[in-house]
């Protein structure tokens, strides 16, 4: 069996065109009627190459394949940059899908299928179930960027009782709040200008630092736990003496370039971890679409329709880095 559907891809030019694509259909497969994509930086990255963009990707199940057993049709379901792996290697068996060698990931293989697109074919075991609770509208963004975050929070040590530092109220920023302070943490938020403290206070921040011009910080408790979420770099020597011994720093950007002015000496003088991390692992979705579901966490979205001009003007505020907070394709069919 096999399924037409209509896609949005990029070009060299980097315009967006819309198109048709083909995709056969295996016996542990799911159609997925798309109903809302989030949009990320990392699909600004893929636009200028004719692929089928998105990946963070919701929708409604229009059909199964024959040796599916979790899913039916009309179960609200979702999925993000993992497509699939290869399920051999040291990684899969660990249970670590984003670090397998030979895995689907998002831009490297399966280029007709995308969350910018009427309908996605993927298979079961990479779908997760939408809790009643959460609208698709809010779904999206937490495929990917709601994951990401997720993942460094519930996966590496971090208590209710630590206090946890993030640089930036953006994309990630501001999921990254409301998730730790529903997990009982102290959320200390650090942001140019006083412009979203507002907000952030909000969503759950206990303390903010306006940090443009300062030298210093003057915090009220050192911090365990830093997420750098900005997609600048970072003034290390001003944070550097803020973090407690044994801390963690959590790079989660997408900032193409190196890391520069990592003073070495602060990091061993107090054990600090500098801690890779990228999207979760499928084990940690469901864990993650409960912990949403429990507290009502919501991205903030601006809502585009998906199409070649909606995609257009989305990735255009997120280049100008005016998206507050995250994009949201609405399909319009």
């Amino acid at each position: 069996m096999s399924i037409d559907y209509t896609v949005f891809k990029g070009s060299p030019n980097g315009r967006i065109y819309k198109s048709t694509a083909s995709r056969q259909v295996k016996a542990d497969d799911v159609v997925v009627k798309i109903t809302h994509s989030g949009l990320c930086y990392s699909d600004v990255h893929f636009k200028h190459r004719d692929m089928v963009l998105g990946h963070e990707g919701v929708g409604v199940v229009s059909s199964v394949g024959p040796a599916c057993s979790n899913l039916k049709v009309g179960d609200r379901v979702g999925w993000g940059f993992v497509r699939d792996t290869c399920a051999h290697c040291d990684m899969c068996y660990e249970g670590e899908d984003m670090y397998c060698a030979d895995g689907d990931f998002y831009g490297q293989k399966s280029l007709d299928t995308g969350s910018l697109a009427s309908h996605a074919v993927i298979r079961e075991s990479f779908l997760f179930k939408i809790p009643d609770a959460v609208e698709l509208l809010h779904a999206g963004p937490l495929m990917c960027g709601g994951a990401t975050v997720f993942e460094a929070l519930a996966r590496y040590g971090v208590k209710p009782t630590d206090r946890v530092g993030i640089i930036g109220v953006g994309g990630l920023g501001h999921l990254a709040i409301q998730f730790a302070a529903k997990m009982g943490c102290e959320v200390v938020v650090f942001s140019s200008t006083d412009d979203k403290r507002e907000e952030a206070m909000a969503m759950g921040a206990t303390e903010f630092h306006a940090v443009k011009g300062l030298t210093a910080l003057n915090l009220k408790r050192n911090i365990n736990c830093l997420l750098v979420t900005g997609s600048g770099q970072t003034n290390w020597n001003l944070y550097m003496p803020s973090m407690a011994p044994k801390g963690k720093i959590f790079p989660l950007t997408v900032e193409l370039g190196n890391f520069v002015d990592l003073p070495a000496l602060p990091i061993n003088l107090k054990g600090l971890t500098l801690q890779g991390s990228t999207v979760a692992p499928r084990q940690v979705f469901p864990k993650m679409l409960a912990h949403v579901a429990q507290h009502g966490i919501k991205p903030v979205v601006e809502t585009f329709p998906m199409t070649e001009d909606g995609i257009a003007q989305a990735m255009e505020r997120i280049e100008q880095g005016k998206m507050r907070y995250r994009a949201v394709l609405v399909a319009t069919d």
